[in-house]
């Protein structure tokens, strides 16, 4: 599966979890008031359809975010609603390294390349499933790769 060449970045921790449901309230009340998550943020997006509350777990460089995501429109498409579990999030120390490594491996990238994320990080996203010309999928799970702020990076320095 690899070409044996030295990965160029680290993963360095669960950045994220994103929770996708048909509504934003039940979320936050389960999340939020039953198991007392903090809601930090909101976030909308048309083109991605989503509407999602952001809360956050732990605190510091290893806090992890956990997405409360509902569809703007639950007729349309990218439906991240479904699966509930939507995608897991990792910080990563080299964004672009890591990218052009992982697809030089045969790992299919998802659309949209690098852009900024709701948290104001620099994301990408790895498809779940290979095709023709990227054989390697992340196993059935979508997979954001989150570039690493400097605290989050020197919190896990080897």
């Amino acid at each position: 599966m690899t070409s044996g060449a030295q990965r160029p970045f680290r993963i360095l921790g669960l950045q994220q979890i994103a929770i996708g449901g048909t509504s934003q309230a039940a979320l936050k009340a389960f999340w939020g008031d039953l198991l007392g998550l903090a809601m930090v943020g909101q976030f909308r997006s048309e083109r991605e359809n989503v509407d999602e509350a952001i809360a956050m777990l732990g605190s510091g460089p290893f806090a992890v975010e956990v997405d409360l995501m509902e569809p703007v429109d639950p007729d349309r498409s990218p439906s991240v609603h479904q699966p509930a579990l939507n995608h897991i999030g990792l910080w990563v120390d080299d964004l672009p390294g890591a990218l052009a490594w992982l697809a030089g491996q045969g790992v299919r990238v998802a659309p949209g390349g690098i852009r900024r994320g709701a948290a104001g990080h620099d994301i990408a996203f790895l498809h779940p499933k290979g095709n023709e010309a990227f054989p390697i999928g992340a196993g059935g799970v979508l997979v954001e790769l989150v570039q690493a702020p400097p605290a989050v990076i020197a919190a896990h320095a080897p």
